[in-house]
C-alpha cells in the first residue's frame, strides 16, 4: 500500500480534527434541536377528527385564528415581550457603561458579582421573593403604609406592571454581560475626542457610544426578548388569572387538554414570533447575526 504524502497526512488530519470538534455540537443540535422542532411542525398540522384519528389540515392554526382569547394572548405576549426588552436596555445600559469606562481595580468585579448573585437561587425563588413584597402583607405595602402614603394594604401583584417588573428583573444580567463586552473595546480616546470638538453629553452618547455599543446592544436584546417571550413561571405567578400569557396556553393544550396537535401549532407559532422579531431587529440595527455574535 501505498503511503500518502505528508501534505496530505497533514490536510487529512486537521478535517479529521476539525469534525471531531464538530461532531458533539452537530449531533446536540440535531438531536436535541432540531428534530423535535421538525416534529413539533408536522404534528401542528395533525387535526383529530376521531379520539386517536389523525389527517393533515390546517385546522389547528384555523381554530388560533378563529378563537379571540388565542391570538389576543399571542398579541399581549409580543408586546409586552418587546416592552420588557425595550426597559431592560434603558435600565442596563447605564450599568453596563459604569462598568466598563468608569469601574477599575476590585470594583469592576465586585459590581458584576453584584448582578450574578440574584441568580444564585432559581427562577421559581426569585418569582416567590417578588410575590412576598409585592403582596397586600408584603414589605413595600408595609413600607407604603408607614410612610403615610397609603391608608391600607397595597396589593400590587397579578397585574401587568408584576409581570413587567418581574421579567426585567430577570433578563438583566442577559444584557449587562453583552453591552459591557461591547463598551469594554470602546477607547476612552474616541470619548474624550468627540468633548473635544465640541459634542454634548448627548451628541458623544448618541453618535459614538450608542453606535460602538450596538452589536451589544442587538445581543443582549435577542438573548432577554427569547428568555422573556418563552417565559412561564413569572407571567403565571406574578400575574395571576389576569397575567395572560401564550407559553400558559402552550402549557394548557399539552397537559391539561391533552391536545398535542394545538399545543404543537401554539409553539410552532411562538417560534415563529420570536424568529420574525429577531430578523426584524437586526435588519432595522442594520447588523448581521454573525457579526453580532462576534462582536458581543
Amino acid at each position: 500500500m501505498t503511503a500518502l504524502p505528508s501534505s496530505e497526512r497533514s490536510l487529512f488530519a486537521e478535517k479529521l480534527g476539525l469534525f471531531l470538534l464538530l461532531a458533539p455540537a452537530v449531533l446536540w443540535l440535531g438531536v436535541l434541536v432540531i428534530l423535535p422542532h421538525v416534529e413539533i411542525a408536522v404534528l401542528s398540522f395533525s387535526e383529530r377528527i376521531a379520539p386517536r384519528v389523525y389527517a393533515f389540515g390546517f385546522g389547528n392554526y384555523l381554530e388560533f385564528l378563529g378563537e379571540p382569547i388565542y391570538w389576543r394572548t399571542f398579541a399581549r405576549t409580543a408586546f409586552l415581550s418587546i416592552l420588557v426588552t425595550l426597559i431592560t436596555l434603558v435600565i442596563s445600559f447605564p450599568v453596563a457603561l459604569y462598568i466598563a469606562k468608569f469601574a477599575s481595580g476590585k470594583s469592576k468585579p465586585l459590581l458584576f458579582l453584584m448582578c450574578l448573585i440574584p441568580f444564585w437561587a432559581s427562577e421559581l425563588v426569585r418569582t416567590l421573593g417578588w410575590m412576598m413584597m409585592l403582596r397586600e402583607t408584603g414589605v413595600l405595602s408595609f413600607l407604603l403604609q408607614k410612610a403615610g402614603l397609603a391608608s391600607g394594604p397595597v396589593e400590587m401583584l397579578y397585574n401587568d406592571a408584576s409581570v413587567v417588573l418581574g421579567l426585567v428583573y430577570g433578563g438583566m444580567l442577559f444584557m449587562i454581560v453583552p453591552l459591557t463586552n461591547a463598551l469594554e473595546s470602546l477607547e476612552t480616546a474616541q470619548i474624550e475626542a468627540g468633548y473635544d470638538l465640541g459634542g454634548s453629553h448627548l451628541t458623544v452618547l448618541r453618535r459614538i457610544i450608542i453606535p460602538h455599543a450596538m452589536p451589544g446592544i442587538v445581543a443582549g436584546s435577542i438573548v432577554v426578548f427569547m428568555l422573556t417571550v418563552g417565559n412561564f413561571v413569572t407571567p403565571v405567578m406574578l400575574g395571576g388569572k389576569n397575567g395572560l400569557w401564550f407559553t400558559e396556553q402552550i402549557y394548557s393544550q399539552f397537559i391539561t387538554r391533552f391536545n398535542w396537535p394545538q399545543g404543537s401549532a401554539f409553539g410552532f407559532m411562538l417560534l415563529l414570533l420570536s424568529t420574525v422579531i429577531v430578523w426584524l431587529g437586526l435588519r432595522l440595527t442594520g447588523q448581521g447575526f454573525a457579526e453580532t455574535l462576534r462582536k458581543a
